[in-house]
Order: structure tokens, then C-alpha cells, then sequence
């Protein structure tokens, strides 16, 4: 199935309901090794399904179709000197995927880089869209301004779904100026539980910081190179005289401090690899991404397995680690962590296809959420048409 169309893709799911055979919804296809193997009849193609419809950066507003690739779309956006502020990762090299990845992935995963941390998520960006339900009924949630709130929850909770709930055939997402320069400031040497409390303090100062991670000693090469010993890593943009301006206060706000300063483009090179996952691009260990509460995330890296790798970013928040590809990967000792931790979730990112076998890809949720997914499923897709067994838990 290759719709060109979103009366193509009403067809296609509406024909798939009558004979009761479910579809695998792709586009690009980066990501689909992260989630289980689909058991479907048919796949749906959306990369003809492209193409921005319509851009207006004086309102900062988008519209497109899922299959538009992020190249394009960041072409677009440069060229106007605007941003998708929720930073969305580039994972094709992490996952040694082949094609390019689109935006109706990044709109099904959710998922955002560092300036997550103070600008949200993908669905938070998100105004409106068009879709085909699992019912094979279209439907509209928002609009294409940014003071149009009718069906924003709608469009929200559909972001991160993976597919399941719908088909989106048209996506309009708000967009942000580009900052005009950035500057990172290093706090060197710090321990896991330093930098987190440092991270914590800077967040809560008026520096306004749009980034904030910390690289161990064996991570740190990949992001800064030359550089040997941990680095606690605080971002700042904007305008040029802000941003001198709040590096000077973070200074002071950090007395006695070894602290260096990483500037304009060596500043943007590092936060790309903090965002793309850099240290574990071509490594033969399993990945995971791991959600806590920023106080938890030194536990987490604590309770990792013998001969695992990890960095943090959202302030502690956002744990990435690597861990040897055998066994299990690690799935027992870090769920049962996120369980001390109280709240949080693990997804299984990268592993060999005889780890995936036996370990589950996404954490088991609350049962709150696990409801409210299970209403949504009756509303949306009843018979389990698109894309059943995707987010297949624990």
C-alpha cells in the first residue's frame, strides 16, 4: 500500500477493517527496529504521502503530510531562519538504519532532544491534524494557528502512539526563531551526583538554560574531543550580548569551579551528538532510553550493568545507556531501578534481534495510563488494525 493521498489511506484502512487484516504503518522506516516485529498482512507505505502543504514563518506555523523528510523540512526552516524547538533526534546512525527519517515518526515517537528539557515535547508543539482513525473514519483535530485550541488534546494524544491509534495525513506543528548564537558552559570533573545537583541549580537560576547534560570521563571524547574528564555541560542562546550576559552570571553562580567555555559552532557540534546519541553510534552494545525524575538519574546509572556506558541529559532526566548485548541486556536490574525510582519508564532502543526475542522494547505502564491507552484503543481502533502489537510491553 503506497497512498498518495489521505482519500488513499481512508481506502486502504477502510478495506483492511471490512477483511479484518491488519496494517503495518511505516515511512521512512529509521525506527522500525526499535519497536517488535509486526505480524500484519499488509504494510502501508506513506512516503509518497509527502511534502510540506503549506509555511508561514510571520506565524510561525507548518503544515505537511507524515511521509516529508526531516531534511527537507530543516531546509525549509533554515532557510527562514526558524527551528523545530523540540529538537527532534536523528537516530538513523544510532540504529544503522538505511533512508531518511520523516516526520510522521518523529510526530509517532515523540521523541525530542535536549531543549526538551525547557521547551517540550513534540506533541507539545503540535496545532493540529488530519487522520484516518482504525475505524477507517477521517477525522480533524485543531487547527493551523497557534491560538487555535479546539482538538488540541486530541493531537497531543495521538503524538507517541506509534502508529497505533491512527493514520496521520496531515500535521500542522508550531515553530520557533532560530537563536542567533549559542554557548555552552563546562563544568569539568564533577561526579554523577554533582553534576546533577550543579544541572539542578542552573535550571532554577534565571540564566535561562536550553540545555543541560553531563558526559562522563569515557563519553565526554565523543562530544568534546580532547577532552578527557567529565563534563557537566549547561547550554545558552540567543541574542549575542544575553547570552555573554547569563554565561558571566553561571560563572558566578558556580565559584571555584574548573569551567570552561565551548562557543558558537564546536557548541552546536556537541549538542547534535548529545541529541543523535553519538557515543554509541557504531558499538556492538544494546541501548537503552531511560525517563526518571532528574534526582533519579545517578541510580540509574549506578544499577547498569558490569561493562555498560551511560550519559545524562535533561538535567538528569534523560538517561542514555549502553549495556552488553547479551542476555537480557540489562532489562531486570534498570526496570527494577525505575521501580526504587518510583516513576519513570525504559525503552529499549538498539539491541540484536535474539535480545529483542525475550526482552520486552517499552516499560510496562501505570495503571492510569495502561487504562487510558486501552480507551483510546476502544475509541480509535477497536479490531487492532494499525500496527497491533507495536508497543507490546512487559
Amino acid at each position: 500500500m503506497t497512498p498518495e493521498t489521505a482519500a488513499d489511506v481512508e481506502d486502504y484502512v477502510a478495506s483492511a477493517v471490512a477483511s479484518s487484516e491488519p496494517i503495518e504503518i511505516v515511512g521512512g522506516g529509521t525506527k522500525r527496529s526499535i519497536a517488535p516485529p509486526m505480524q500484519t498482512g499488509f504494510v502501508m507505505d506513506l512516503t509518497r504521502l509527502s511534502g510540506i502543504v503549506t509555511y508561514e514563518p510571520e506565524e510561525l506555523v507548518l503544515t505537511l503530510r507524515p511521509g516529508t523528510t526531516m531534511a527537507e523540512i530543516e531546509e525549509a526552516l533554515v532557510a527562514a531562519g526558524q527551528m523545530l524547538a523540540f529538537e527532534p533526534p536523528d537516530l538513523v546512525p544510532l540504529l544503522g538504519a538505511e533512508g531518511q527519517a520523516t516526520f510522521g515518526g518523529t510526530f509517532g515517537t515523540n521523541f525530542a532532544g535536549p531543549r526538551r528539557l525547557t521547551a517540550g515535547a513534540v506533541r507539545d508543539h503540535m496545532l493540529g491534524l488530519s487522520a484516518v482513525s482504525g475505524r477507517g473514519e477521517s477525522f480533524k483535530a485543531g487547527g493551523k494557528v497557534v491560538k487555535n485550541v479546539t482538538g488540541y488534546d486530541l493531537a497531543r494524544a495521538l503524538c507517541g502512539s506509534w502508529g497505533t491509534l491512527a493514520v496521520a495525513t496531515e500535521m500542522t506543528v508550531k515553530v520557533l526563531p532560530r537563536p542567533e548564537t549559542e554557548t555552552t558552559i563546562a563544568l569539568r570533573g564533577l561526579s554523577t551526583e554533582a553534576a546533577v545537583r550543579a544541572m539542578s541549580r542552573a535550571m532554577g537560576s534565571a540564566a535561562d538554560v536550553s540545555g543541560a547534560a553531563h558526559l562522563p570521563a569515557d563519553i565526554v571524547g565523543f562530544m568534546v574531543p580532547g577532552a578527557d574528564v567529565p563534563h557537566t555541560v549547561l547550554r545558552l542562546e540567543g541574542f549575542g550580548p544575553s547570552v555573554a550576559a547569563r554565561a558571566e552570571a553561571l560563572h558566578r553562580l558556580f565559584p571555584g569551579e574548573d569551567i570552561a567555555e565551548i562557543e558558537r559552532e564546536p557548541s552546536q557540534a556537541l549538542w547534535r551528538a548529545v541529541r543523535d546519541v553519538a557515543p554509541f553510534i557504531g558499538s556492538g552494545g544494546a541501548v537503552w532510553r531511560i525517563s526518571v525524575a532528574p534526582t533519579e538519574g545517578p541510580a540509574i546509572v549506578k544499577a547498569a550493568p558490569v561493562g555498560s556506558r551511560a550519559f545524562l541529559d535533561w538535567a538528569g532526566g534523560l538517561v542514555w545507556v549502553e549495556t552488553p548485548a547479551t542476555g537480557e541486556a540489562g532489562a531486570s536490574v534498570l526496570r527494577e531501578a525505575i521501580a526504587r525510582a518510583g516513576s519513570g519508564h525504559a525503552t529499549l532502543i538498539r539491541a540484536p534481534a535474539e535480545i529483542r526475542a525475550g526482552t520486552a522494547t517499552f516499560h510496562n505502564p501505570a495503571v492510569n495510563v495502561k487504562a487510558l491507552s486501552q480507551r483510546l484503543r476502544a475509541a480509535f481502533d477497536p479490531q487492532s488494525i494499525l500496527n497491533p502489537g507495536r508497543l507490546a510491553r512487559t
